[in-house]
């Protein structure tokens, strides 16, 4: 028994390996856990106590535990059984495909990394690009029911609204996207994901996934989380509203109980001075399958020409970015009234608020005013047809390179039409509108996030 044994070196090493790793699992790993769970708590705890709208225990679940609710619930297990039967696959295959698409939907939402770094980054990054403007935002959240499940219902203008919304937010609560198959690639989903962010399959005819990514929906909306929605599905390519994609407001609709909570849309009209992806998304207009999401090689080169010209001094500010928020809208209210189509009834009425709250700012009103002219313009005549943000709109254009000067005045850079055509748009919809609605002046109760 008390014999010497002779092992081989590697031998030894493998044995200490496995006990240095079972040593660990019962008893290190779970101190450790405990330890950073009970951190993570109080930070919460913390963060609850000072936000308008505190984060969800839903929101907060371990992630394996809300995949585990999500496979077996009811509905998932019966779409899980009707894809069987139409497949002629065993159900077991068909459950672990459920299990598969969960995985890829469910967050791993981190308040530490959110409020500690996304909303920091998402400040510095939209007050460094823009002269940031906000509308109506204390108004419009400040009547909403705090036990009901909060909307906010957007356009979608740049990949920038993200990170613009998420920065206006951040001292109320902590928003969940839905983000598309873009954000999937590395390491952007390393990211993404900790944000509280669900991954969306956009064009996925699957029933099986539909099933699944719309039972995540009404479950994190019936717990109260707080989501933002694009309801037109993906970004402009020509400027112009689009119309709207019912898929995620179907799924609110379709799992909305009045008896657990209310669900309040906040609709929000973004607009930009300077949308990042303008020329890219122009460039897309002819081809309707074309993807026009910046690769991560490209949003890296943006981050380093950005940092490069904060350090030596040249970066300008790309103008205004405007916000603004529009009246709630209380889903029981809303479905008091008998439609013949709920979801379309709402999602056109949805679209019509936003669109009554996208700010007129001042590229889109010269970009209006010059396309509509059709010859060069003086800066006084210019002055005249856009009263408030003539100079500010004409300095952007000039800094760009989009004005010419001519023996006339004023002129479009030949071959640059289409992006003056694709500001204009933004505000098109507004042009029969009287002067007194909802646009960013200091006449209309602004105030300023700058």
């Amino acid at each position: 028994m008390f014999r010497t044994v002779e092992l081989p070196l590697w031998l030894l090493i493998l044995i200490l390996a496995f006990a240095a790793v079972t040593f660990a699992s019962h008893f290190l790993f779970p101190s450790v856990r405990w330890f950073f769970r009970r951190r993570m708590e109080r930070v919460v705890a913390e963060l609850n106590r000072r936000l308008a709208k505190p984060i969800q225990p839903f929101k907060l679940a371990r992630r394996h535990d809300t995949i585990q609710r999500l496979i077996y619930d009811r509905d998932v297990l019966a779409a899980v059984a009707q894809t069987a039967a139409a497949e002629g696959i065993p159900e077991a295959v068909a459950h672990e495909r459920a299990l598969r698409y969960a995985r890829e939907i469910v967050p791993a939402f981190s308040a530490s990394l959110y409020f500690g770094f996304a909303t920091r980054a998402a400040r510095w990054l939209s007050r460094r690009l823009y002269r940031v403007k906000v509308t109506r935002y204390d108004r419009a959240l400040g009547k909403v029911d705090p036990e009901a499940a909060v909307v906010f219902v957007m356009n979608h203008r740049s990949n920038m609204d993200y990170v613009l919304v998420t920065y206006l937010a951040a001292s109320r609560t902590a928003l969940a996207y839905a983000v598309g198959e873009w954000a999937r690639v590395w390491p952007l989903r390393a990211l993404i994901r900790p944000m509280g962010a669900y991954f969306v399959r956009r064009r996925s005819g699957d029933a099986l996934y539909r099933k699944v990514l719309g039972r995540y929906v009404a479950m994190a909306t019936a717990a109260g989380v707080t989501q933002a929605v694009f309801p037109e599905g993906g970004l402009s390519r020509d400027g112009r509203l689009q119309p709207p994609k019912l898929g995620i407001l179907s799924y609110i609709v379709d799992g909305f109980d009045p008896a657990v909570r209310d669900v309040v849309f906040v609709p929000v009209g973004l607009n930009y001075d300077r949308v990042l992806e303008d020329r890219a998304l122009i460039a897309a207009q002819g081809d309707a399958g074309r993807s026009f999401a910046s690769p991560v090689t490209s949003l890296l080169r943006f981050l380093w020409r950005l940092v490069r010209r904060l350090v030596t001094g040249r970066f300008r500010k790309y103008g205004e970015a405007g916000v603004g928020f529009g009246a709630p809208l209380s889903l029981t209210a809303f479905l008091a009234t008998p439609h013949a189509d709920p979801v379309a009834a709402l999602a056109e009425e949805l679209m019509r608020r936003i669109a009554a709250e996208v700010p007129r700012l001042p590229v889109p009103l010269v970009a209006e005013a010059m396309l509509a002219a059709g010859r060069p313009l003086s800066e006084a005549q210019l002055a005249d047809m856009v009263p408030e943000g003539a100079p500010e709109g004409l300095a952007n254009l000039r800094m760009r390179g989009l004005v010419v000067e001519t023996p006339e005045g004023l002129a479009i850079r030949p071959g640059e039409e289409p992006l003056f055509a694709f500001y204009a748009n933004s505000i098109a919809h507004l042009a029969a509108a009287p002067a007194a609605s909802p646009h960013l002046s200091r006449r209309s109760g602004e105030s300023a996030a700058t």
